[in-house]
């Protein structure tokens, strides 16, 4: 089971060679490698997991599935109800 997170790309660099990106998730950015999506750029949302971006998502999907963390952090008490 993966549980990647939906975040908005805000930066592109190399690395040693390799894409890495600064990736804004509900205010809280994390640097993430980027060489799974290389047509990404800023202002695009992917979904991040374990350091890594896996796929390039539009703008809906990221806010669709933002919400339903949000709402399964409401429900199990959470953050309250924040996805960080």
């Amino acid at each position: 089971m993966c549980l990647a997170i939906p975040g908005k790309v805000t930066e592109i660099r190399d690395e040693n060679g390799l894409k890495m990106g600064s990736v804004d998730i509900n205010g809280t950015v994390v640097r993430a490698c980027l060489e799974y999506v290389p047509d990404i750029v800023p202002g695009q949302y992917t979904i991040v997991h374990a350091g890594f971006a896996l796929k390039i998502i539009d703008e809906e999907e990221a806010m669709e599935s933002l919400s339903a963390w949000e709402e399964l952090l409401r429900k199990t008490g959470e953050n309250d109800g924040e996805v960080h």
